[in-house]
């Protein structure tokens, strides 16, 4: 483990962007104040401060080429190539490997784990999903709901080789009962879905929220801002749809072809999303086909391709996220950049200085 400098009282005199305002920062232990602390070292005279970024789908439990992790260090190495980005939480969306040990480790980002991914049998990557039949799938939901942080993950959809396209993994009442079973046990649930099909039971069974939804509709759209259910779209994800097109062609063109015609479609729907009042999130999907620390991308592509305002981009990737997450709003968590996000996005990519859990951990 990399060493940490000592806990001491912080300073910083910034504009605090979920204010808005000039004020004096104090960061004393794990805590914000406003309140002057003696003997604070004063660490920022200038810049725009947040406190921190959330990727709200990432996997630090899969390595590149989506094959479960082998140890502890290679889960604390990927979750430091988030922090130094700037992402101070994780959801992590799924993992084949289990690392509560991490939860709380200085150094690392505050994470939110959702145990093993629950997916049908010979229904999703090989080695990643703990796959079930269909009558097992409630009990798997609601045994990941306890090894956790408080969410699951369901794997909605995917390729059905019989069919030749997208279907759902479950019949409807089987992935209403898996979301019941898991809620009952007070975890939230994230279900991954592609296709149209999947992505009308999940909503209409009340799921927490949904990943990526490249096959929602306007109703549906309504009816998530109605439930407040999420969605985190992953759109550096769907930007990897062709290639997926491209390599099934062969075999699967029926499914190609869905996939591309997904992929056109979904800066509109994530837009729509939006302007229904849903509120979308940032997730990258690292981990597998997509690399770590790609936050500030995702947030490109939010405001470029699906034209969420730069403003609201940052509040949803940053303080939103983190009151949705259930993380206090006055943790020592804290990242400054040089220019304001909200009027230029590209001020993600360089973070000038980092504070994790009271601690400077970049500058």
């Amino acid at each position: 483990m990399t060493a940490l400098e000592p806990l001491a009282p912080l300073h910083l005199r910034v504009v605090w962007l979920p204010y808005d305002t000039v004020c004096d920062l104090y960061v004393d232990g794990d805590r914000i104040t406003f309140d002057p602390v003696p003997g604070a070292r004063t660490v920022a005279t200038s810049g725009y401060a947040l406190p921190g970024l959330v990727d709200a789908h990432c996997h630090i439990g899969i390595r590149r080429g989506a094959a479960p992790i082998e140890s502890l260090d290679e889960a604390r190495a990927l979750a430091r190539t988030d922090r130094d980005a700037g992402v101070l939480a994780i959801r992590d969306a799924g993992s084949p490997y289990p690392y509560p040990e991490l939860v709380g480790e200085d150094g690392l980002p505050r994470l939110i784990r959702a145990g093993h991914h629950i997916a049908a049998s010979k229904r999703y990557l090989r080695g990643i999903g703990l796959e079930c039949e269909p009558h097992e799938a409630a009990a798997a939901l609601a045994r990941q709901a306890k090894l956790g942080d408080g969410w699951v993950k369901l794997v909605g959809d995917w390729i059905d080789r019989g069919r030749g396209d997208l279907a759902p993994s479950f019949e409807p009442e089987v992935l209403t009962a898996a979301i019941r079973a898991a809620q009952a046990e007070g975890a939230r649930v994230a279900v991954h879905t592609f296709s149209e099909e999947a992505a009308e039971c999940v909503v209409a069974a009340g799921a927490d929220s949904v990943e990526h939804g490249t096959g929602l509709s306007a109703d549906l759209l309504d009816t998530m801002a109605a439930k407040g259910i999420s969605l985190v779209p992953t759109m550096i994800n769907i930007e990897t749809f062709d290639d997926i097109a491209a390599g099934a062609d062969a075999k699967f063109p029926r499914y190609a072809d869905h996939m591309r015609r997904l992929k056109r479609g979904f800066p509109a729907v994530v837009r729509a999303a939006y302007e229904a009042g849903v509120q979308v999130r940032l997730g990258t999907d690292a981990g597998g086909g997509i690399d770590h620390g790609l936050a500030a991308e995702e947030m490109r592509l939010l405001h470029e391709q699906a034209g969420i305002p730069a403003a609201e981009v940052v509040a949803s990737a940053s303080w939103k996220a983190r009151e949705w997450l259930g993380l206090a709003p006055d943790l020592g968590d804290v990242v400054v950049y040089d220019r304001d996000p909200r009027t230029d996005l590209s001020a993600a990519r360089e973070p000038a200085l980092i504070v994790l859990r009271g601690r400077v951990v970049q500058h």
